[in-house]
């Protein structure tokens, strides 16, 4: 292997999840902050200032992400008894310690995610991408007393050579890709990291901003996939949904995460789980020794 080359050790087919299920489902939280000065790509306006003037409506709209949004999402999912997967930028480490211990103490798994939603890594040096993985590994360890396990990148893009960061910096997990259903082990020279698969057709980011669709439709999107994949010979699978304080974080929009919660938890064939839980069930099945 050349530097930051990796192999893929893949692991059984026969995978089950706990009880003999084939569902999980993952409800991703993304608690995030932007650098100062810089503003979510996004807003409720739909065309940003152009020739990269600062947008004071872009800027209030994310905001409201880490001071309103989150909490009332995790107070959804407290509600069924549902863990939430927290994919926590540095900042938000930084400015809510506090809030971010409480959540942790609750049972909820603490995701590093950069230092800031903006930090995207391909667009970073090597200096500055270190900096990103070790400062907010550094931010969330002072907040909630222990190193995160897992990391989730913003806009899950990352590359084998932030990913051989990860591993150096202690992770067991990442999700930062695509190309599979089932977690597999990559091997670095210096060691092993898992990597779990995130699934993308449950995000309501594109959804509500992309293409425009309702909280209904959010809705309507998980019962018929839930129903056409149990209608399918079983396979074990991993289901990610995904919900943004600064978009379905707001009270027209989060009660779907609530119906959502609601349907998962009263279907007993899936297993409502976080990536660290995951992690640990393939460790004891003894799948992902390093």
């Amino acid at each position: 292997m050349t530097e930051n080359e990796c192999e893929k050790l893949h692991l059984t087919q026969d995978l089950c999840w706990p009880g003999g299920r084939r569902i999980a489902v993952v409800f991703n939280l993304a608690y995030e902050m932007w650098s100062p000065g810089v503003t979510s790509g996004v807003g409720p306006m739909g065309n940003m200032l152009a020739d990269g003037l600062f947008d004071p409506n872009a800027d209030s709209y994310g905001r409201y992400n880490a001071t309103h949004g989150i909490p009332r999402l995790v107070s959804i999912l407290e509600r069924h008894d549902i863990p939430a997967t927290l994919m926590t930028s540095g900042l938000v480490a930084e400015a809510f310690p506090e809030r971010l211990r409480a959540y942790a103490e609750r049972g909820h798994d603490i995701v590093g995610h950069g230092m800031a939603q903006n930090m995207v890594f391909p667009t970073l040096s090597t200096q500055d991408a270190l900096h990103s993985v070790t400062r907010t590994t550094e931010l969330i360890e002072a907040a909630i007393g222990q190193r995160p396990a897992g990391w989730i990148s913003p806009r899950v893009t990352s590359s084998t050579e932030i990913q051989e960061i990860l591993l150096a910096q202690g992770y067991a997990w990442h999700a930062d890709v695509l190309d599979g259903d089932h977690p597999y082990v990559q091997q670095f020279r210096e060691g092993n990291i898992l990597a779990i698969p995130m699934s993308v057709e449950f995000n309501d980011l594109p959804h509500a901003m992309r293409f425009g669709r309702t909280p209904g439709q959010f809705v309507d999107l998980v019962k018929e996939a839930l129903a056409g994949i149990q209608a399918q010979p079983p396979e074990t699978i991993i289901l990610d949904i995904f919900a943004h304080g600064h978009c379905y974080g707001r009270p027209a929009a989060a009660w779907a995460i609530d119906e959502i919660a609601k349907i998962c938890r009263n279907d007993k064939s899936i297993w409502l789980t976080t990536r660290s839980e995951i992690s640990t069930h393939l460790a004891r099945l003894g799948e992902c020794a390093a």
